[in-house]
């Protein structure tokens, strides 16, 4: 019996409408073969720093790190450990039981696959599979092992090695997500290796600015290390936030990124904010202090972006480690981030009406709450000149939530007050896959403008280019020109 085989459409993901399929199809044409910019992303720099690097076996590479995939799967009652995921504490009587055959895991996944029809991890991981690995057949429980033979033939091979991909994947700009406190070793080791490609850090600080961030005091002693100031007072914390930001900004980055459970700005006094402060390095520090902490130092990250032009990024929305069993077993990160509403018109209130007129700010708001999109988001992007829409994230960078955010945000906050596409991901074969789901759906929303007669199809092209490619680069300011020999 012959297995079913992949069959990726070319018109895949356009309006069934001929007449907008049809200019869909070549506006498609146009920005299909740009190269990617990738502004915000998780791919361990590591990766890149050994020109000899591997990604591992197919589970390592697709299953393990990818929360995406393993999240669907824990959902229908399969455990984690299963599926090769380690507890924060082996050996302590947490009653885990890991999978340590990664072809048993890889099994499982199989046997599951279809759970994964018609979600947006579908459309990527198919894209994998047949773009990228080149496999035939469709995974399912009878072809899992054979497709396992195939993808590790090649990942043993030198042309699917990291920096191999990277080039094979036309990658231009390939921005990583850095703690404050991380000294970017592996950022420096691709830049002595010679190698050109342009991989870039990213300022996150969220490490040491949530107080209640687990083992936050211990950040704090690595944040006085690394930036060779002795953090004892919200003073020197400032200073010690600056210097390391000076420091990630010599390293390339242009951005910084921030997330928080609700855009709340206010401003402290030096005397509440010091307070607070020393609170917490006793360990004193309460859930209401940590929130105003957070909106104050969102202010104060809006001042220093003025200062130093690093773009500010804040991602708001997710409650992280709603499920409590999961997280104190197997750590954050593991797919138990839920969104919540948010409201954006008064939090940012106290932070724009200080900082929201300078063009010298840049602040890109992401969000999980998509009913903020017309109410709050596009109006504000729509007024304040240093205002800009993140595209849909996370639980929402699907077709369907493209195509809601092109409906709800463009028509009042235009185009040009969007930063096109980020792909926000750690599954690095993944990204080709998720820009060109954007791609489609693109020039699927602008063929619909096309043909109803709202734009032509000169500012179509063009506006599809910016979508793909433009956008990014000057959102993100990054600089013209790709490096040579990447």
């Amino acid at each position: 019996m012959t297995s079913p085989q992949w069959h990726l459409p070319e018109d895949r993901y356009f309006d069934p409408d001929p007449a907008q399929r049809h200019v869909a199809r070549e506006l498609y044409q146009s920005v299909a073969d740009l190269p990617i910019v990738s502004p915000h992303g998780h791919v361990d720099p590591r990766l890149f720093a050994d020109e000899d690097a591997t990604f591992g076996t197919p589970t390592e590479l697709l299953i393990i790190p990818d929360h995406y995939v393993f999240r669907m799967l824990y959902s229908q009652g399969i455990p984690l450990g299963d599926l090769g995921i380690p507890p924060l504490r082996l050996g302590e009587g947490l009653g885990v039981r890991v999978e340590t055959d990664h072809r048993r895991i890889w099994q499982t996944f199989a046997e599951n696959f279809y759970l994964f029809r018609g979600t947006p991890t579908g459309c990527w991981l198919a894209h994998e599979l047949h773009v990228v690995f080149g496999i035939e057949e469709k995974l399912t429980g009878e072809t899992a092992q054979a497709i396992y033979d195939q993808i590790a033939e090649k990942l043993a091979s030198p042309e699917f090695r990291p920096r191999a991909l990277f080039k094979r994947f036309n990658i231009e700009v390939l921005c990583t997500t850095d703690a404050a406190t991380d000294p970017l070793r592996y950022h420096q080791a691709i830049r002595d290796s010679g190698w050109k490609a342009d991989i870039r850090p990213t300022f996150r600080p969220d490490g040491v600015i949530n107080l209640l961030t687990p083992g936050w005091r211990e950040n704090i002693e690595a944040l006085s290390a690394v930036s060779g100031i002795t953090v004892h007072s919200y003073a020197a914390f400032i200073q010690a936030l600056e210097e390391r930001r000076a420091f990630f900004k010599r390293m390339g980055a242009t951005a910084t990124d921030q997330a928080a459970e609700t855009a709340y700005t206010a401003e402290l006094s030096p005397a509440e904010a010091e307070a607070i402060f020393r609170r917490a390095l006793r360990g004193q520090a309460t859930p209401d202090d940590a929130r105003r902490f957070t909106a104050h130092t969102l202010m104060e990250s809006a001042r220093m972006s003025i200062e130093d032009g690093l773009v500010m990024q804040l991602h708001v929305g997710a409650v992280r480690n709603h499920n409590q069993l999961i997280f104190e077993r197997f750590g954050p990160d593991k797919g138990g981030d839920i969104p919540q509403r948010s409201e954006f018109t008064h939090n940012l209130r106290p932070l724009l009406n200080k900082y929201g007129n300078d063009p010298r700010l840049t602040l890109i708001a992401f969000t999980l709450d998509e009913a903020t999109y017309a109410r709050e988001l596009a109006p504000l992007a729509g007024h304040y000149p240093a205002v800009k829409l993140g595209p849909p994230w996370w639980f929402h960078d699907s077709l369907n939530g493209m195509k809601r955010y092109f409906e709800q945000v463009m028509e009042t906050a235009g185009l040009y007050n969007t930063v096109g596409f980020n792909d926000d991901t750690r599954a690095f074969p993944s990204i080709p896959a998720r820009h060109d789901l954007w791609r489609r759906a693109s020039v699927n929303w602008l063929a619909g403008l096309v043909v109803r007669g709202v734009i032509d199809e000169d500012d179509a092209r063009e506006m599809a280019h910016d979508m793909a490619y433009g956008l990014a680069r000057r959102a993100y300011k990054f600089p013209q020109g790709r490096p040579g020999g990447a």
